[in-house]
């Protein structure tokens, strides 16, 4: 039974102390969750600083994970093959940092080989009793020399595929909490964000390069430009400027899905650029008539035969006449679709991360202030889904309330501003108080607790 009024203003110093307590309890939690979002933002802040380098973005998440989870040693390990190595260490004497960077094949049953298998984490109280089993000598070894004890292995999953992992390791018996494994998974899940950020620049990169090695032996002649097509597995076109008549290789026919009786004329052709770039195509090919450029150089999106929007580039050199009048172009045309699609999933998820630490920062300057950052998280949400205005909504159980406004129109401000909203059944806002993960009509998103 709960204390009667009188007994607890009988004894107020209880009450008081009690009070404190849970004062205390409440400014540590705050406390530790802002050492979080901190420590988030600022490796989110290293990804960005440094696109396609991996080595500062493992060593500030190693650093970080020892600082707030209270491990004395731990190292990111990655895997290729089966086979895992280490790849950034801390805390580790260098005899034994040398020796994981050599790869090595898990055994049956240790912690990697479980990762392998499927498992979410693996947590060992004492990394002693591994070292007993003497499976792998080396490891077993320096482990017990080193005074390894709780163990905490976190994977590094790309949809179902291991990357590697994070470990961290303590010199005591102490297992980790719910807490700091939900942090080190956050931090396993940056350090696959940066993995990929590095694998779509390198592919970029590298596309970029052989697009300059194929460039530059374009220019040298007519007749390295042939081979260059066959080379390059491009389709080869040539224009007949004073009939309009065109020749498309096989490889371009295939490209768009038709058949070569379909695209006799540059009309045929120009009829499946998208109207959007139609024009700057024009534009292209009359700077390249006119000597304003050296070649014809365009990207553009054409319509295939199966009706979708793919990605072309193409190339072409113009023969003119002693009058400087063009009478023929050739050159060949390749599909870019997935270079162009690389290059938008890297931009978004290079905004994605810059709007998440803005976030972030906004959630540190402004301790105890929802506003700004709910103006925050909106502006940006708004920004990365294309949406024109939006709102968050708070529930108290029974009713909601608009709490910020981002764009929103002059005419609804002050409707929204001051009025509260009971959730009826069948509803946007009856589907998100019934515990839907978010619901949705022609024109609106809603996702609880935050967007309206």
């Amino acid at each position: 039974m709960s204390a009667t009024p009188e007994k607890t203003l009988a004894d107020p110093e209880r009450l008081i102390a009690e009070l404190r307590r849970q004062l205390a309890e409440c400014k540590a939690e705050r406390d530790e969750a802002l050492e979080q979002q901190t420590a988030a933002a600022e490796v989110l802040q290293v990804i960005n600083s440094s696109p396609g380098d991996l080595t500062p973005v493992f060593d500030a998440i190693l650093e970080k994970a020892h600082r707030l989870c209270e491990t004395d040693f731990g190292g990111l390990q990655l895997q290729d093959g089966g086979k895992f190595r280490s790849v950034a260490e801390r805390g580790l004497a260098d005899s034994l940092a040398e020796l994981l960077r050599r790869p090595f094949e898990p055994v049956p049953g240790s912690p990697p080989a479980r990762l392998l298998r499927g498992e979410r984490i693996v947590h060992i109280a004492d990394m002693a009793e591994l070292a007993q089993q003497g499976r792998d000598a080396a490891r077993a070894q320096a482990a017990a020399e080193h005074g390894f004890r709780t163990g905490l292995f976190v994977p590094l999953r790309k949809d179902a595929d291991l990357l590697g992992y994070i470990v961290a390791v303590r010199r005591e018996v102490r297992l980790y909490s719910e807490k700091e494994i939900a942090l080190l998974e956050n931090f396993a899940a940056q350090a696959v964000i940066a993995m990929e950020n590095a694998r779509l620049l390198d592919e970029l990169r590298q596309g970029t390069e052989e697009l300059t090695r194929r460039q530059a032996a374009l220019r040298n002649s007519e007749e390295r430009y042939a081979l260059a097509m066959r080379a390059i597995n491009e389709g080869v076109y040539e224009w007949d400027v004073a009939t309009g008549e065109m020749y498309y290789s096989p490889r371009v026919c295939e490209l768009v899905g038709l058949q070569a009786s379909e695209l006799r004329t540059m009309t045929d052709w120009t009829d499946r650029i998208h109207p959007d770039d139609r024009q700057p195509f024009k534009e292209a090919i009359l700077a390249h008539f006119k000597g304003e450029t050296d070649r014809l150089e365009a990207e553009y999106r054409y319509r295939h035969a199966d009706g979708s929007w793919h990605w072309a580039r193409q190339h072409g050199i113009a023969l003119k006449n002693e009058a400087g009048r063009a009478y023929r172009v050739v050159g060949s045309t390749g599909d870019i679709t997935d270079r162009k699609a690389a290059e938008q999933a890297l931009q978004e998820a290079l905004e994605q991360q810059t709007a998440t630490a803005e976030v972030l920062q906004v959630i540190n300057s402004s301790p105890g202030d929802l506003a700004p950052v709910f103006d925050a998280m909106l502006d940006k949400a708004l920004d990365l889904c294309g949406a024109a205005f939006g709102n968050v909504w708070t529930f108290d159980g029974e009713r909601f309330r608009a709490a910020a406004l981002c764009r929103v129109p002059e005419a609804y401000v002050d409707v929204l501003s001051r009025e509260t909203v009971t959730p009826r059944p069948g509803t946007v806002l009856g589907h998100i108080a019934a515990g839907k993960a978010f619901a949705q009509i022609p024109g609106n998103l809603c996702r609880p607790g935050w967007a309206g």
